[in-house]
């Protein structure tokens, strides 16, 4: 077993006794527009260096899912507000994939770029969720609304493995 799986496993069980602890709170149906206080610099280009450091303690971290504004790709003035899953950093930006309750399997075209990761306490009507892993957004930590849920660290593995295939890192 390699150093970091034994890390990941520490962490996860750390994360599961926690989450016994603490109760979730679940999504709310409002839309909230609160937006980043900084301008949005654009989605992130290049490698992210992953990071899976789940704490519910009211901070957003990576491996968590969290609700927050989410600019649209073609105005980045517009967007609106979604789970997204948290999976690094870079600088004062936390790193972001969003999610979508849209079943994209049909599309064969861009299949490679939905990932499924099931149903989980993000989704009140525990919806199967998928995860976009060609757009990674950069989300400012000040307008994240509340966390939803941590993943497993099979699951943010298997996050780890597809967006290494995609962006061939």
């Amino acid at each position: 077993m390699e150093w970091w799986q034994v890390a990941l496993g520490i962490v996860a069980v750390g994360v599961l006794t926690q989450l016994r602890r603490t109760a979730r709170k679940a999504p709310s149906r409002h839309r909230a527009t609160t937006r980043s206080r900084s301008p949005y610099p654009g989605d992130y280009q290049g490698k992210v260096t992953l990071l899976y450091y789940p704490k519910m303690d009211g901070a957003p971290d990576p491996g968590e899912i969290v609700w927050t504004w989410v600019p649209f790709e073609e105005d980045a003035t517009k967007g609106k507000d979604r789970p997204v899953l948290l999976i690094g950093r870079d600088n004062k930006w936390l790193l972001a994939l969003m999610l979508t309750s849209k079943d994209h399997d049909r599309d064969t075209r861009r299949r490679d770029i939905w990932l499924d990761i099931g149903v989980g306490d993000w989704d009140r009507q525990r919806r199967p969720s998928e995860l976009r892993l060609d757009r990674i957004i950069r989300v400012d930590p000040r307008a994240v609304r509340r966390e939803g849920a941590v993943v497993s660290p099979q699951i943010f593995e298997q996050v780890s493995h597809s967006l290494s295939n995609l962006h061939h890192w």
